[in-house]
């Protein structure tokens, strides 16, 4: 099945985005909600304020996944070209399609999209307690650095992007 990935639709999808990363967190961490709304903002408007700032700069980095008409998934990244370094901040499925292969495709598009505009290596931040995610992303080459720097329970993935 193909999906399809569109620009998120902010001022129509506030809310189901807000659910998705919060549903993110509390798949990540056993205190997901609470450091969600930490991290979120008071009725998570620090979150949807950052992501706006990101689908302004970018509108193909943060998409929703459509399978028809249907979303079933959330990817949120950055941009930074002139580093040659793009960041994903989430790869996101509603649980009634994680295991059937459509994560593969969140992963080529972002591939594509990083390859793109020229990124030569793409980082992202896991919960090692997340055992799903991290051999999701070992089974896609990503090499775990350890502990991210300033956090005693993120660690940080790197991936080398192979030219276009």
């Amino acid at each position: 099945m193909n999906l399809v990935f569109r620009s998120i639709d902010l001022e129509a999808h506030a809310e189901l985005c807000v659910h998705f990363r919060r549903d993110a967190f509390a798949c990540s961490f056993a205190d997901g909600d609470q450091r969600f709304a930490l991290e979120g903002g008071e009725h998570a408007q620090d979150y949807l304020n950052w992501l706006s700032k990101r689908i302004n700069a970018c509108p193909e980095s943060c998409v929703h996944v459509f399978d028809g008409q249907e979303i079933i998934g959330q990817i949120e990244t950055e941009l930074r070209g002139q580093e040659k370094l793009g960041y994903v901040y989430l790869f996101y499925l509603i649980p009634s399609r994680r295991g059937q292969g459509f994560s593969d495709q969140l992963h080529d598009y972002v591939m594509q999209l990083f390859q793109e505009v020229g990124v030569i290596r793409a980082q992202l931040s896991v919960s090692p307690t997340n055992e799903k995610a991290m051999n999701f992303y070992k089974r896609h080459g990503w090499q775990d650095l350890g502990l991210r720097p300033g956090h005693t329970d993120i660690h940080l993935m790197e991936l080398a992007i192979e030219a276009a």
